[in-house]
């Protein structure tokens, strides 16, 4: 037993020391030099102190595809896998919680159209890895700046019900004098289709005739993201 029990102490002080290290890093030169595995197997560290993190790290990486598609699944879908725990799923959604907020800052409080990569970059961490489709809206006030960014259809797999008169409705709500429609494509491929080009010229019609303008509708999708301005459909 006591053999076992310092093969166990051995083990714990061998894990600290390695966590020691990736801190001491990380600490020195940012994470440049840092493989994905290496900074969630820290992260799962902090939540999982008593045990080696390495190998859950790579096989979650494995799983899902990366660490952007990782930090993407809900809570539900990590609570599932074996070896997580609720403070390890409570970490990882802190990480994602934390970076969106980051990016949604920096595309707050300036024009839109003059800040488009970093609205882009915002949308492309929120919604590319997402498994089922969403419409959002992003009302913006008579300087372009952002007002509001809104969930207002949720569906399936390639679907999401939008209503035209509720987004003007919520609009006039809110004072907007513009909007910018967002969705994503679970597909991965931004590519709009015909449906997404009929739903995007009626909610321009609807908001027309009360000065309400569509600047754009962005599809997002994992490897990018696609403007209907740009590709001259709107």
């Amino acid at each position: 037993m006591a053999d076992a029990d310092d093969r166990d102490a051995g083990a714990r002080a061998g894990d600290a020391g390695h966590r020691e290290r990736l801190r001491a890093r990380l600490l020195a030169g940012g994470d440049d030099g840092f493989h994905d595995y290496e900074l969630l197997e820290y992260l799962l560290g902090l939540a999982i102190p008593r045990r080696d993190t390495k190998p859950l790290a790579k096989r979650l990486l494995d799983e899902f595809g990366g660490l952007p598609a990782l930090l993407a699944a809900s809570p539900a879908e990590l609570a599932r896998l074996d070896g997580l725990g609720p403070g390890a799923v409570a970490a990882i959604k802190f990480v994602e919680a934390v970076s969106l907020r980051s990016l949604r800052a920096a595309a707050l409080d300036r024009p839109v159209l003059s800040g488009w990569q970093a609205l882009t970059d915002y949308l492309h961490a929120s919604m590319a890895h997402r498994t089922t489709e969403e419409f959002r809206v992003i009302f913006l006030n008579n300087r372009n700046v952002m007002m509001r960014d809104e969930a207002m259809g949720q569906g399936t797999i390639n679907a999401a019900p939008v209503y035209p008169r509720e987004i003007v409705k919520r609009a006039l709500e809110l004072g907007a004098a513009s909007l910018v429609l967002v969705h994503n494509h679970p597909s991965g491929d931004p590519q709009p289709s015909r449906d997404d080009i009929q739903m995007t010229r009626a909610i321009i019609e609807a908001g027309r005739h009360l000065g309400l303008g569509v600047h754009d509708h962005v599809i997002i999708g994992r490897g990018g993201h696609v403007s209907m301005r740009a590709q001259g459909l709107i």
